[in-house]
């Protein structure tokens, strides 16, 4: 008996340790098996960036945020699988946006405050990418392909045909800008003046938005399988206004505008019908905005009111843009967080799980977790814009800005200052009780103390604006007169104030029923 409980609790035993085995080799091929799946969901989690920035286009032309004379169904549906944002700043006109978006730094720190179009202008200038950070170039660092289509227009392509490499894009297809001394660029719509891999050249009989849309779709379909960032600033819907393909017969200027705010539309739809089929949509941020308002000779109507086209003024209409993501999971909600352009480059870095390194130099605030956790508020307590109106060329052959502080805006969630040229708040507005900014309260003693902290805000900021940080390239015959460049600068200083205010309904009336060949 004593010999048969030896055996059995042999055999017990024996049983227990190849148990154990079994399971100790279990647990690790479980373990190697879940590190493979991390990294290969580490890696495919990486999400694909797409950001549209349409050019020239208030809140008025969106039927989301209130305008009433334009239908936008493919944007209306974006709208409703998407978050709405209500409070972002651009700056209020293009290269002082586009610069502040690329490099996450405000005009008065990347030295872009004024508008400067390099092709055009020349002197040497460019946005030299090694002397400032991109936001392509730091996706590219951790991983990402990079694609841009569209409008730039602070390099000359005939000097720098790289540019767009060093700024950090691997694929690119671009209208020049308009080229000084080379007529054919100035064309972006029809017979477009393209620049690509294979050099420039004026495409007949296309459609400039049909190129460059078709381009971001190809690449989207052909990087499929990689993390990728499309930055995509549309050429639409900025002047000169033309028919479109949907919209061949449009004759007056108010009519072609609203056929390019559709064609805006139209491929827009394109875009996200081939995330859909392609079945990139569940793991792709959209990000559709402005990079101004709109042009001041267009009136649109949103909430009953009649808007004015802001470009270039620091009113609403001039920069608080339309701004609306769609995330990967389709969060859909309405939110009044506080976002500037600044925050842009910050906040792909932190959706991307890249490294925020400190010789970035950003000035912006990730908003990711609004994006990813639902977050009512960023971590700000006040959005900025400045800037726009030409810079001008100083005696020694650099571009400079016109002013050496430039006026501006801050704002938090209900309040909106002014700060003139020598850094002091002079005008106050209550948004939330006044939002097309009609009553100045600088005079009202109960809003003293929000002056106060909004002027400790002030004092805070540099002194002194920045210059552009560039190594001047080689100049052109055609480089522009400095003469011109310091009279259009003139135009800052003499300016009586930064704000476009509503419009009436009869300029409504005037503008969108007569045929511009009819006025006087």
């Amino acid at each position: 008996m004593e010999k048969l409980r030896f055996m059995f609790t042999k055999i017990s035993n024996n049983l227990k340790r190849s148990l154990l085995l079994i399971i100790t080799i279990s647990f690790a091929w479980s373990c190697k098996q879940n590190v493979e799946k991390k990294v290969i969901s580490e890696t495919n989690e990486k999400p694909n960036f797409i950001f549209i920035l349409v050019d020239d286009l208030g809140k008025e032309w969106f039927t989301s945020y209130g305008a009433s004379e334009i239908n936008t169904p493919n944007i209306d549906a974006l709208v409703n699988m998407s978050i709405k944002f209500n409070n972002v700043y651009s700056m209020p006109q293009c290269t002082p946006s586009r610069v502040a978006l690329i490099t996450g730094q405000y005009p008065y720190e990347n030295g872009w405050v004024n508008h400067y179009d390099v092709p055009r202008w020349g002197h040497g200038a460019n946005f030299d990418a090694d002397k400032n950070p991109s936001f392509a170039k730091a996706l590219q660092e951790s991983g990402y392909k990079t694609c841009i289509a569209g409008k730039w227009q602070i390099n000359d392509f005939r000097i720098e045909p790289n540019a767009m490499q060093k700024a950090g894009f691997d694929e690119f297809c671009m209208w020049t800008g308009y080229e000084s001394g080379n007529k054919p660029s100035d064309k972006r719509y029809w017979d477009p003046y393209i620049f690509t891999k294979e050099g420039s050249k004026t495409y007949e009989g296309k459609f400039g938005p049909d190129l460059f849309s078709d381009f971001v779709i190809d690449f989207m379909n052909t990087y499929k399988n990689n993390p990728f960032c499309i930055y995509y600033p549309m050429v639409l819907t900025h002047s000169p206004f033309v028919h479109t393909p949907l919209e061949p017969n449009v004759k007056t200027k108010y009519e072609k505008h609203r056929a390019m705010v559709r064609y805006t539309d139209f491929i827009i739809g394109k875009i996200l019908d081939n995330l859909e089929t392609s079945g990139l949509a569940k793991n792709t941020y959209v990000v559709l905005t402005t990079d101004n308002g709109t042009s001041p000779s267009i009136i649109g109507k949103r909430n009953g009111k009649y808007i004015r086209g802001g470009k270039a003024y620091l009113t609403e209409n001039g920069i608080n843009a339309p701004f609306i993501v769609k995330t990967p999971d389709n969060k859909h909600f309405e939110t009044d967080a506080l976002v500037d352009f600044t925050d842009m480059f910050p906040t792909f870095l932190e959706l991307a799980g890249a490294e925020n390194k400190a010789d970035l130099n950003l000035d912006g605030h990730s908003f990711a977790k609004v994006l990813t956790e639902k977050a009512q508020s960023t971590n700000r307590d006040y959005i900025l814009s400045m800037g726009g109106l030409p810079g001008h060329i100083n005696k020694d052959g650099w571009l400079v800005n016109a002013l050496q502080f430039r006026d501006r805006v801050l704002r938090n969630e209900q309040y909106k200052v002014y700060v003139d040229t020598l850094q002091k708040v002079h005008r106050i507005y209550n948004l939330k009780e006044d939002p097309y900014e009609t009553k100045n309260l600088i005079d009202d003693a109960n809003l003293q103390s929000v002056v106060n902290e909004f002027q400790t805000k002030v004092d805070a900021l540099p002194s002194l604006d920045n210059n552009p940080k560039y190594t001047k390239t080689k100049g052109l015959p055609t480089d522009v007169k400095k003469a011109f460049l310091d009279k259009a600068a003139e135009r800052i200083k003499h300016r009586k104030n930064n704000m476009m205010g509503l419009a009436t309904e009869a300029q409504f009336l005037k503008l969108s029923t007569i045929p511009v060949e009819n006025k006087k």
